[in-house]
């Protein structure tokens, strides 16, 4: 996930990590070489070697630091008094998906994560780690509509964060593809309207 920080704010190993997840996306983590990505950082492969010992290593943390930074952005923002748990949540699952620009660059990036997860059991986990607050931050934005009343009150919030998930992720992966029958704004709608079924709200509430 791209940061907001000017490039002279960023610390060292952020630029390289922001560095090598812009390689990773544009051209397949298999491409990435070190001395590609110091020079896109702005860095020696000296000062790149200094903070991650290996290639691999360089690469497993960009794509946590993709995951992590994403996450932090889109589900731990301040809690702003005039947005309701109906409001956050439509916000939190078009923010999910692969819109253009920064959401797709980590869509990528995740499906990386998920294709090195299944190949490497030592990564395997870091995803699970990485999936398990994905879940909960999805939980506690559905648990919060609940609390305020916004969503009925039998829903149970644990089970149907897993089916948002799983929603997010099947559509979101044909959007990410150019599936012609599923683009992001279809992807949205269908994950709307079946979230705002489970939650007994208007579909349009959540688009």
């Amino acid at each position: 996930m791209a940061t907001d920080a000017a490039p002279e704010l960023q610390s060292a190993p952020q630029r390289i990590l922001e560095a090598a997840c812009d390689l990773i996306a544009a051209e397949g983590i298999d491409e990435v070489r070190i001395a590609r990505v110091a020079t896109r950082a702005g860095a020696s492969t000296a000062l790149v070697h200094h903070y991650f010992s290996t290639r691999e290593e360089l690469l497993e943390q960009a794509l946590i630091h993709s995951f992590e930074q994403a996450g932090d952005e889109r589900f731990q923002k301040p809690v702003d008094v005039k947005e309701s748990a109906t409001q956050a949540l439509a916000r939190g699952v078009g923010e999910c998906l692969p819109l253009p620009g920064t959401q797709e660059r980590d869509w990528v990036l995740w499906v990386e994560l998920w294709l090195r997860g299944a190949r490497e059991p030592a990564l395997r986990p870091v995803a699970a780690r990485l999936y398990g607050r994905y879940r909960e931050w999805m939980a506690d934005l559905i648990r919060a509509g609940v609390a305020s009343g916004e969503f009925r009150a039998d829903v149970d919030v644990e089970q149907l964060a897993d089916v948002a998930m799983a929603l997010v992720d099947g559509v979101g992966v044909r959007a990410l593809i150019r599936d012609p029958a599923m683009d992001v704004e279809s992807a949205h709608e269908l994950v709307a309207t079946r979230l705002a079924t489970e939650l007994g709200l208007d579909p349009r509430a959540l688009t």
